[in-house]
């Protein structure tokens, strides 16, 4: 599976981005896909997954403003952020796994994009 990140930039604080990872290969539909972020000097960090039923995980940093979804058929997962924070500032990464939703580590994530940068100015 490869995966293609878009949609980071620059946005006020309280402003919206949608961000977009569109997977090539078969069997995206199997994955649970997950969207990490990373700042500067922090650890990668588990921000959403789906299951390709649609169960959703949400660190608790962004639950009520972020949504993750996906379109199997477009081999397409989106992470729509809203009431955006400076403290959302990070490069984000979209990367799949067959492992469960549950397990928030990265290292279970067998593909990873190529990343994008979000940038929340105050």
């Amino acid at each position: 599976v490869q995966l293609q990140a878009s949609g980071g930039g620059l946005v006020q604080a309280g402003g919206s981005l949608r961000l977009s990872c569109a997977a090539s290969g078969r069997y995206f539909s199997v994955y649970v896909m997950g969207w990490f972020r990373q700042a500067p000097g922090k650890e990668r960090e588990l921000v959403a997954a789906i299951t390709s039923g649609g169960s959703t995980y949400y660190a608790e940093s962004v639950k009520g403003r972020f949504a993750i979804s996906r379109d199997n058929a477009k081999n397409t997962v989106y992470l729509q952020m809203n009431s955006l924070k400076p403290e959302d500032t990070a490069v984000y990464y979209c990367a799949a796994t067959n492992s469960v939703l549950g397990d928030l580590r990265p290292s279970v994530y067998n593909w990873w994009g190529q990343g994008t940068l979000v940038t929340v100015s105050s």
